[in-house]
């Protein structure tokens, strides 16, 4: 069979129209957060970013069940940098793209590990909660308590080799070298492993690669519920929590002022249209408000912190100031654009 050549264009036209490259270059009229979307996880399996995307696919279902489920899409990379930079320039993105950030991701960006990108270079949409940092050790590990980790940093801190996500700079790299500053050493001197994500680093500490973790609290109890011989030491938060952590001190209980949280949320593309990204934080605003979003929360191993628009922008901006500071404090090398 044989087809006009002007016939054999419009099929290819509508089969290019049912059949996008990806999720994200959808173009559906009227609100994209009705339409099918795509939330981007910028790491391996198993961590944080993971969790956030799951959290807005059940979050945006429960408010709006007839809408397409949010669907989920790895792009491991530098812990977000690549997923950032593509987003950044245009290789990526749409008002269908969302990409999961944390409080890490603000600490690379203000180091310009993120490429020569500014903050201005997304369109951050929403926290949904935030997490805070654990330190996590094996079942197995002679260290009960957090001194008894800084006892051994103390002794010689080059022989505790931690393991986590990101190089040096990143916010559990971080996490550990205030650890051995704890300790009164110097955290050049700390033996640091980078995975591609909490779930390796996790699955590392499980099979005794690495001797301590200082991950998310989130991501640790995933692990542990799946099975993990993992045993926390520490939450770095203001106050215990209850539920999975019943039961684990904080730092500073334990003689470490040590607090860090990681919020987690979404970002979009700078050029999606401004309608386009007010369509989205109304989403999110609705959902994170709605009466089950709390134990929806909770069953994803957050705390309350949900922020949108100018309030999350100034949010943004004050965490990148902050993170400058720790990062001079610490030492890190601060790339410049």
């Amino acid at each position: 069979m044989h087809l006009h050549p002007n016939r054999r264009h419009a099929l290819r036209a509508l089969a290019a129209t049912l059949m996008p490259s990806s999720l994200g270059a959808i173009a559906a009229p009227g609100d994209p957060s009705e339409a099918a979307a795509e939330c981007v996880i910028p790491a391996k399996a198993g961590g944080g970013f993971a969790l956030t995307c799951a959290l807005a696919r059940d979050a945006l279902q429960a408010v709006r069940p007839a809408r397409p489920p949010l669907a989920q899409r790895y792009l491991p990379g530098g812990i977000g940098a690549v997923a950032f930079d593509r987003i950044a320039t245009g290789r990526l993105g749409g008002p269908g793209t969302l990409v999961a950030f944390s409080s890490g991701s603000l600490l690379n960006l203000s180091q310009g590990r993120f490429g020569p990108h500014p903050p201005s270079a997304v369109r951050w949409i929403a926290t949904l909660g935030t997490d805070y940092g654990v330190v996590a050790v094996h079942r197995d590990s002679p260290w009960k308590r957090l001194q008894d980790l800084i006892g051994a940093l103390r002794q010689d801190a080059s022989r505790i080799v931690f393991g986590a996500g990101g190089t040096v700079g990143s916010q559990d790299w971080v996490k550990a070298a205030l650890l051995v500053r704890a300790a009164e050493r110097d955290p050049k001197a700390m033996r640091f492993v980078s995975f591609e994500g909490g779930g390796d680093a996790l699955g590392a500490l499980q099979g005794k690669h690495v001797d301590a973790f200082p991950g998310d609290a989130a991501e640790a109890l995933q692990a542990m519920a799946g099975g993990a011989a993992v045993r926390l030491l520490a939450v770095l938060s203001e106050n215990r929590f209850g539920g999975a952590l019943t039961g684990v001190p904080t730092a500073r209980e334990q003689g470490i002022d040590l607090v860090w949280p990681t919020v987690r949320g979404l970002y979009l593309s700078a050029d999606v249209p401004e309608a386009a990204a007010r369509a989205w934080a109304a989403a999110f605003a609705e959902a994170t408000a709605a009466p089950g979003y709390a134990a929806l929360r909770e069953r994803h191993g957050l705390y309350p912190f949900a922020l949108t628009g100018a309030a999350l922008d100034d949010y943004v901006q004050a965490r990148i100031r902050a993170y400058r500071q720790l990062a001079d404090e610490l030492g890190l090398r601060r790339w410049k654009p």
